[in-house]
């Protein structure tokens, strides 16, 4: 038998299964990321969590400990993830949806995600939550319908796209689930007055299709710093943690699919959040409560798994280092390799108003990839990182500014003259209602209701000895010093990220 003839008996007495998983294409991409998810995670130390799913790939992956947002706002974070720039540099200021209108530049289309990926020779798809504008910027070739309260069907809906065969292409997956955001009414089983949102929860302990619904006892919860401990937040952490069990039987299906098409060892898949959970503290504030997301990267080219790493990383790192993963970033600009330049592609599209396609030119990246740090524990990645938030609710305008490092950390509050202003879903959590029913002295975590609300215009905090944030040092006089240290270096991030309300520390 010739040596030709021999190869095809081989290839004929391979089954179809391992064939496929032979020749399935390299290096695809599954990102995985939630809506208002704190690290509740079992890998995180979380002994509540119910989330074996995510453990598992972080026990053979890299699990983040210092991964942040740089807004903890719905759409204002997600074009972030997507562009690789602030918020304030990509223009969405806020919420894309109904009134709020909020939508990024048009001239960000030569730095998108998903144009990137596809520029590198992927098939993109998106499925779940969007949230971002305009379409064209964030342009996916396929959208797969799913139920964003049940990620397990999610994972079914992309079943196809995953197992597809008939391209060589890799997949690029932007995978959304609207879990574990509020929404769904209360639990009217409760006996509280005021009673606990379900979180996309079924009510009456139903079950979503396909789903093993986990449920917690509020009694047995754990409660974050930055809450109080109190029936009615006990009540709602519980709905908050089962809507989190949801997400991870969600990752589960996703890999058993990736293992029955072959090629679970061939895809990179990214584990986060836009940000913090959905309780006053969290979502919509620049504390740690806010910004800090869960973030776990498998990667099947990684020799060295389990890592845990304190790096500092941050969501505007996702898109170069998506990119970078497929060989599409020029590493010299920090930028795409196969650039699109926005004025050649707007210049034929007067629906593009010249008014919104931003300013200066679009050609690198805020953010730079964690790639290659994936199987160092001991890896640095960013010295210092930048939180920029405006917007949740177009009614919602409190412009914060932040920087960070593994010492320190300042924040902004630009519009500290205002009471801080609430996200509807936050205002009528009963979790808030319950303190603020009180009085402005009743405790809320580590401070008052008062506190909460009225906020002053510098936030120093000794981050490395009080994570929690208790105290805040800029009015104390000992700590002058570090305070003009830390706006200087705050100034100087501003100037560097092309910040427009630079221009607030002399005109108001």
């Amino acid at each position: 038998m010739s040596r030709r003839s021999a190869r095809f008996a081989l290839m004929a007495a391979i089954p179809l299964w391992l064939s496929t998983a032979v020749f399935a294409a390299e290096r695809n991409v599954i990102f995985f990321i939630t809506d208002d998810e704190s690290p509740t995670l079992g890998c995180y130390g979380d002994t509540c969590a119910v989330t074996p799913h995510i453990d598992r790939l972080a026990a053979d992956g890299t699990v983040f400990h210092n991964a942040f947002a740089t807004t903890a706002s719905c759409s204002a974070s997600r074009s972030v993830v997507m562009s690789g720039l602030h918020n304030h540099r990509n223009g969405q200021y806020g919420h894309q949806h109904a009134f709020h209108k909020f939508a990024s530049f048009h001239n960000v289309v030569g730095l998108s995600l998903p144009r990137v990926m596809a520029g590198a020779g992927y098939r993109t798809a998106q499925c779940g939550k969007y949230h971002v504008a305009p379409e064209e910027v964030y342009h996916f070739e396929n959208y797969i319908r799913g139920d964003g309260r049940n990620a397990v069907s999610m994972a079914e809906s992309c079943r196809e796209f995953i197992s597809d065969t008939s391209t060589d292409k890799p997949f690029f997956l932007y995978f959304a689930t609207s879990d574990p955001h509020r929404g769904g009414g209360v639990d009217k089983s409760s006996a509280s007055e005021l009673k606990p949102n379900l979180f996309g929860n079924k009510p009456g302990k139903g079950a979503h299709k396909g789903v093993e619904e986990v449920f917690f006892d509020p009694a047995k919860v754990r409660v974050p710093w930055f809450l109080p401990d109190t029936t009615e937040t006990r009540e709602e952490l519980a709905q908050y943690y089962q809507s989190c069990a949801r997400i991870d039987q969600g990752v589960g299906r996703l890999v058993s699919i990736l293992k029955e098409a072959g090629i679970y060892d061939k895809t990179l898949i990214v584990f986060t959040s836009d940000h913090g959970m959905a309780f006053a503290g969290g979502k919509t504030t620049c504390y740690e409560g806010g910004l800090k997301v869960p973030f776990v990267v498998r990667n099947p080219y990684e020799e060295k798994r389990g890592v845990h790493s304190q790096a500092l990383i941050s969501h505007v790192d996702i898109t170069p280092s998506l990119l970078d993963f497929a060989g599409g970033l020029n590493t010299k600009l920090n930028g795409p390799k196969n650039w699109v330049n926005p004025n050649e592609y707007w210049k034929d599209k007067p629906y593009a108003a010249k008014e919104n396609r931003g300013k200066g030119n679009y050609r690198s990246y805020h953010g730079r990839s964690w790639v290659p740090i994936l199987g160092d524990p001991d890896a640095t990645h960013h010295e210092t990182i930048f939180a920029s938030h405006t917007f949740h609710e177009i009614q919602m305008y409190y412009p914060m500014r932040v920087v960070r490092d593994s010492r320190y950390k300042l924040i902004w509050n630009i519009a500290h003259q205002l009471p801080y202003p609430f996200a509807s879903d936050l205002w009528a959590a009963s979790s808030w209602q319950a303190q603020y029913g009180k009085s402005m002295d009743a405790p809320y975590g580590q401070h008052t209701v008062g506190e909460y609300i009225n906020r002053a215009k510098f936030e120093l905090f000794d981050i490395a000895s009080d994570p929690h944030e208790t105290t805040n040092l800029a009015l104390k006089p000992e700590f002058h010093d570090t305070l003009l240290e830390y706006q200087k270096k705050l100034k100087a991030m501003q100037k560097e990220l092309n910040d427009p309300w630079i221009m607030k520390w002399d005109y108001e």
